[in-house]
C-alpha cells in the first residue's frame, strides 16, 4: 500500500518556535486569564451537581464495604 504524502512543511514549524510575544502582551493575557478563572472559582457548583457528587460518594461507601 502506498504511503501518505507529508504535506507538513518543516519551516513552518521553525517559525512559529521563534515567535515571541511582547511580555507586556503576555502579561495582559495573563491578566485575562487569571480574572475569567477567579470568576470560575468563585461562582457557586449548581445544585445538581451537589446531589450526583453525594449519590456518587453514598455509592462508592456502598460499594467498597
Amino acid at each position: 500500500m502506498g504511503e501518505m504524502p507529508d504535506h507538513e512543511d518543516k519551516s513552518e514549524d521553525k517559525d512559529a518556535a521563534d515567535i515571541v510575544l511582547d511580555p507586556r502582551i503576555q502579561e495582559a493575557i495573563g491578566k485575562s486569564l487569571k480574572a475569567h478563572y477567579d470568576d470560575l472559582i468563585q461562582a457557586p457548583v449548581p445544585d445538581r451537581f451537589l446531589v450526583l457528587l453525594a449519590e456518587l460518594e453514598a455509592k462508592e461507601r456502598r460499594d467498597g464495604q
